[in-house]
């Protein structure tokens, strides 16, 4: 691992050299190809289906595998070498994309194609993003996993956001299969930077004889309960899962049949996401220098709250691109928090099965969102999601609410 040197209370951060500055590539040009499918994707299930419905249960698939193996791709997580892992997931993501757009090219690509895609590569990211999470303080140490996080977060919001997101329609311009074909070929550079990684085999606790995946995903869960903050927080992120789960599965409805701005619309609105998003990391560590960890979340879920009640109620493309933009921004200061205090607390040789439950138990509720907020579009109009989940976020910070000394 490598750090700077930093006088005495003062913060260390991860230098560039070494694992870590591979490890932030990866991961952001991972997140340039994955932005370029997600944004890409609803476009092609709205041009395939009209039904809200159907376009949002493309979203819930892609949150489904969470909670069939998520808690397995903890286990395995703690159990294998991590880097290896995440290669080998890497190169299969891949092979799918590049699978994906050929089906694409030759005019083969229906909902369901859409459908068994989103949950296929869901199912591998539950022991990539595990493993992800483990490895990284074994890159860096733990006095720095704060800053850390935040320029992971960062660069993934601007290659993701501002990078990927404008260039959409021109790539979809060149070819409809452009943005998957793009995908593929990130997954295979990604893949080949974290297998170029020099880390050695994890040092882990040894596990008692006769014990079974299933037990040391138990512990897991066991684990996670008794630590009041993480386990608060846990449930918040659930509530507000939900509400993003219905947010993103009807965005696109929202953006170009609720406010009539179209494909560039939609690509503006998610770029305000990302500016946000790329702003929230270069303050998400001050701002929990200034409050602390738990009330830097307790405050980003409220200003987000607010701005979901706008995206709800003012039909104004400029006022929704704002609104996103605020919310990225402190979806990235919620997200910081809440990694670097399960790498911070988690115990040796767990922190795999700890996030698998943390983020399980997370995500259970953004596949029942997405439907939620796919009924509540085609029900009620294309604004009322978005009103449903500023009501699931005020939840989850009256949740919070225990934790605030």
């Amino acid at each position: 691992m490598t750090t700077t040197t930093a006088p005495a209370g003062v913060k260390a951060v991860p230098t560039w050299r070494g694992g870590f500055g591979r490890l932030w590539t990866a991961a952001v040009v991972s997140r340039f190809g994955d932005s370029l499918r997600t944004a890409a994707l609803p476009l092609l299930a709205a041009s395939l289906t009209d039904d809200p419905l159907l376009i949002a249960s493309v979203t819930a698939c892609g949150f489904l595998p969470w909670l069939l193996f998520g808690l397995l791709g903890g286990a395995v997580a703690d159990r294998v070498d991590q880097r290896r892992a995440m290669w080998v997931v890497d190169l299969v993501r891949g092979g799918l994309m590049a699978a994906f757009a050929v089906a694409v090219a030759l005019g083969h690509a229906g909902i369901a194609l859409l459908l068994v895609l989103a949950f296929a590569l869901t199912t591998l990211q539950t022991l990539f993003d595990n493993a992800a999470t483990a490895l990284l303080p074994a890159l860096v140490p733990t006095e720095a996993l704060a800053a850390a996080n935040a320029r992971l977060m960062t660069g993934q919001q601007f290659a993701g956001g501002l990078l990927a997101a404008p260039v959409v329609p021109a790539l979809l311009l060149a070819g409809p299969a452009v943005p998957y074909a793009a995908d593929a070929a990130t997954y295979i550079l990604a893949a080949l930077l974290i297998a170029s990684l020099r880390t050695g085999a994890p040092e882990r606790p040894p596990r008692p004889a006769g014990s079974t995946l299933r037990a040391e995903m138990a512990e897991g869960i066991a684990v996670l309960r008794g630590d009041r903050s993480l386990w608060w927080l846990c449930a918040a992120t659930t509530l507000c899962n939900i509400g993003m789960g219905a947010l993103i599965a009807t965005l696109v409805v929202l953006v170009t049949d609720g406010l009539h701005a179209g494909n560039t619309g939609y690509a503006a609105t998610i770029t305000g996401f990302a500016v946000g998003g790329v702003a929230g990391g270069f303050l998400a560590r001050r701002i929990a220098e200034r409050t602390g960890r738990v009330r830097a979340v307790f405050l980003a879920g409220t200003v987000q709250t607010g701005c979901l009640v706008l995206l709800g109620t003012v039909p104004v493309l400029g006022v929704s691109i704002g609104a996103m933009a605020v919310f990225g921004f402190m979806g990235t200061v919620w997200n910081v928090q809440q990694t670097t205090l399960m790498q911070e607390r988690a115990p040796e040789g767990m922190l795999g099965r700890i996030a698998a439950a943390f983020r399980t138990l997370a995500v259970a509720g953004a596949p029942l969102g997405a439907l939620l907020g796919g009924a509540a579009a085609a029900g009620w109009g294309p604004h009322t999601p978005a009103l449903l989940a500023a009501a699931l976020f005020a939840l989850a910070v009256a949740s919070l609410a225990p934790l605030i000394n």
